[in-house]
């Protein structure tokens, strides 16, 4: 996990974006790849084929210039390795385009009380599409801590690939507690998620629960209770539009209190 794509746009969630960045970039001794992105305007009714765009255009890319001018500045003060690139379009589709060399991409998990940009939607459509991680943190992130991970393990292929992506992070984990409620069709047990991390010199602890409830609630309740840090867990681990409505990564995306490492 050593290329680390942030989405840069001046929104309420980038400061706690870059924050993660900065945190997860020093502890790993990796590359920040920062990719700008001045989204296309959304303009209703004539204005739209003609100057009101060419006037919204031009705002948006004088709002990022000056985005761009205060963050560049920053982080040539910061003992991190980094990049810069500009991109003007679709924020999801910018973001995909690039991370196909990507280990990690940050994002935030949705921005509460700004329905623009709709970054839980966004980031919904780019863990749908890619094969990197993803970092989903909530807007009031102030640093990214790495002491105490838990994983939610469903025993499926994307709460694997969530695992197999995590590790460089969780090896440097003080304690790690695999989470599951009993399900006996569950592909791999936790025993097995535990056993796979101990070949990378991870040992974890394994919680089983049999209680009844939606597993996003149980998720939420185990990582207040144990303090977790940070939630490593697939996402759409039955298939997006299984989930459309009302499902687990939906629900963990609009409400967790912590980040969010979500493989696909």
């Amino acid at each position: 996990m050593k290329n680390i794509l942030l989405l840069v746009h001046d929104d309420a969630g980038q400061e706690a974006r870059l924050q993660a960045a900065l945190d997860i970039v020093r502890a790993l001794d990796g590359h920040l790849a920062c990719l700008d992105v001045t989204p296309y305007p959304v303009i209703a009714g004539e204005a739209a084929m003609g100057f009101g765009q060419t006037t919204v255009v031009s705002d948006e890319r004088d709002s990022e210039a000056k985005n761009k001018a205060a963050l560049t500045d920053r982080l040539s003060r910061e003992d991190v390795s980094w990049s810069w690139t500009d991109a003007m379009g679709d924020l999801a589709e910018s973001v995909l385009d690039a991370a196909d060399l990507a280990d990690l991409i940050i994002l935030n998990r949705a921005l509460d009380g700004h329905p623009l940009p709709d970054m839980r939607d966004i980031t919904s459509r780019i863990v749908a599409q890619t094969s990197a991680a993803v970092l989903a943190v909530p807007e009031t992130l102030e640093r990214f801590a790495i002491d105490r991970a838990l994983v939610a393990w469903d025993g499926g292929r994307s709460a694997a690939a969530a695992l197999r992506a995590a590790v460089p992070l969780l090896a440097l984990a003080n304690e790690v507690e695999i989470f599951t409620v009993r399900e006996d069709e569950a592909r791999n047990g936790p025993d097995q998620a535990a056993t796979y991390l101990s070949r990378h010199g991870i040992h974890a602890t394994v919680k089983i629960v049999d209680e009844d409830g939606r597993a996003d609630a149980l998720i939420a309740a185990e990582a207040a209770t144990w303090r977790a840090d940070y939630i490593v867990m697939g996402a759409y681990g039955r298939g997006r539009v299984m989930e459309i409505f009302g499902g687990v990564t939906k629900r963990m995306l609009r409400d967790s209190m912590l980040p969010l490492l979500l493989g696909h």
